[in-house]
């Protein structure tokens, strides 16, 4: 079975799925500060760019050494975050890889308080399905917000 939508090909269904299901685990590892598991759904070589404007870190201890970066701002601040990955839209390229352009909200809640949206971002990936499942060759994220 294929997944159509109007004006572009068809992503078989199953790939869907899978992508749904990467993402999940994905962002889990990322929103419990699991990096090593994070980055290493990346290959060897990927790419993440997570804020407009920042260089690309590359390779998968690249990608680490980023994450722990950026989170040691929220050292003594006991957020927790939330992305929340929907209207994920795929498309099958010449290459045998997968463009992902995926709609992302950032949710951060802290002890007692409610959820507060704080970011609006537009996710774009281009994926590998090889012999390991799916992984990210790059990430960059644009926010709505300019």
């Amino acid at each position: 079975m294929t997944t159509t939508t109007g004006g572009h090909a068809a992503v078989p269904t199953d790939l869907y799925l899978r992508v749904q299901h990467f993402y999940a685990h994905q962002m889990q590892h990322l929103d419990s500060g699991r990096f090593e598991e994070y980055a290493a759904t990346f290959t060897e070589d990927g790419e993440f760019q997570h804020s407009p404007g920042a260089r690309p870190a590359r390779t998968r201890p690249g990608i680490v050494r980023e994450l722990v970066a950026f989170h040691e701002r929220f050292e003594n601040d006991p957020v927790q975050r939330r992305h929340w990955f929907n209207h994920i839209a795929l498309e099958l390229r010449e290459d045998g890889t997968v463009s992902s352009t995926a709609y992302a909200l950032v949710v951060n809640v802290r002890p007692g308080g409610k959820p507060d949206i704080t970011r609006s971002c537009v996710v774009h990936d281009i994926l590998v399905d090889g012999p390991e499942g799916v992984r990210l060759r790059s990430r960059r994220v644009t926010h709505d917000e300019g």
